[in-house]
């Protein structure tokens, strides 16, 4: 098992590099959207900023960017791989005129905003009133309901959040476990963003007072996949009808295009992150202006770490081999290695 993870690890940080590099090719089509990167990159990287503050900075420089007309930021948003021409209103099953059932009602968002932060916010507050703000599994409902708000960019951007709370600030794992989990959470079925669940289990599993240690990890482990879905229920059912009214929407779309660039900059920050936690066994934090230096010792360098990354990023990039496959072989190679090596 030591050996499967080991090969895994060193194949994400190849995966991680490659988002970073796809979605870097369709966000930063100028200086502005690059400028925006690399902003977000240092702010996150070098002096530890907020995920969501760098998100609500960038959109609110796209937002105002867009109401002035600058065409810098019209450069479109999403994730998808550019080639679908897409499909025209007249042959969709919708038409060109709007539905009834698609129009905006104030009456169905106002009912169906209460039943959702209902089902959210109910167990949050119970465990603050009945627990307390310090105990962990208030500490997980909140921070992961707060995640919730502010998953733009998709698993990569916000996992970046995720680590930089999880790891220095909560002190729920180690970076390697935390490499563990993303390694999991590639090779498993299901969204990527799964990985907070292991995330709540592992607090909990080290802090839970008065609970089995595996009770308390698994009761986690449900309430952090409670809280961080829930919410996404929320945002379709209630955004839904307002799409084709935003869709058209100038300063928005700007806004979106300004934080799919900052996005860019915070994926390369995990990607950065996570290959000094793989490749070298100890890195240490500085300190100095103000910012935060992560040096690592050069003298601790895994060679192997090192070979399976290259490995994997050459497997990708050029030969441009599936990540499942490079996945897979850097897992057995792992498996292969453990019985030389560890």
């Amino acid at each position: 098992m030591e050996g499967l993870f080991f090969g895994l690890k060193a194949a994400v940080l190849a995966v991680v590099l490659n988002a970073v590099v796809r979605i870097g090719k369709r966000a930063l089509k100028n200086r502005i959207m690059l400028g925006l990167a690399a902003a977000a990159f240092v702010a996150i990287f070098f002096f530890d900023i907020a995920f969501p503050l760098i998100i609500l900075s960038a959109a609110l420089l796209g937002y105002w960017g867009g109401k002035r007309g600058v065409t810098a930021f019209q450069v479109g948003g999403g994730h998808g791989d550019g080639s679908d021409q897409g499909l025209s209103d007249r042959d969709s099953l919708l038409g060109e005129g709007l539905p009834a059932h698609a129009r905006p009602n104030r009456r169905w968002s106002l009912r169906i905003s209460a039943t959702f932060l209902l089902l959210w916010l109910t167990p949050v507050v119970v465990l603050l009133i009945t627990l307390g703000g310090e105990n962990v599994f208030s500490q997980i409902a909140t921070f992961f309901s707060k995640m919730a708000v502010v998953t733009f960019g998709g698993a990569y951007a916000v996992l970046g959040y995720v680590t930089q709370e999880a790891v220095q600030n909560y002190g729920w794992l180690a970076p390697g476990e935390m490499l563990d989990g993303l390694g999991m959470a590639e090779t498993t079925p299901g969204p990527l963003i799964q990985v907070v669940q292991f995330v709540g289990f592992m607090g909990a599993f080290r802090e839970a007072s008065g609970l089995d240690p595996m009770v308390a990890a698994t009761l986690a482990a449900v309430l952090t996949t409670w809280v961080t879905f829930v919410p996404c229920f929320l945002w379709i059912f209630l955004g839904a009808p307002y799409v084709e009214r935003l869709r058209d929407n100038r300063a928005l779309s700007a806004a979106l295009s300004a934080i799919t660039a900052a996005v860019v900059g915070v994926i390369l920050n995990l990607a950065i992150w996570f290959g000094l936690h793989v490749i070298f066994a100890e890195v240490e934090e500085r300190h100095a202006l103000g910012a935060r230096l992560l040096l690592p010792n050069l003298a601790s360098v895994d060679l192997l770490a090192l070979l399976f990354a290259a490995g994997a990023m050459v497997a990708i990039f050029h030969f441009k081999v599936g990540m499942l496959k490079v996945l897979g072989s850097c897992a057995l190679l792992g498996v292969l290695a453990s019985l030389v090596v560890f």
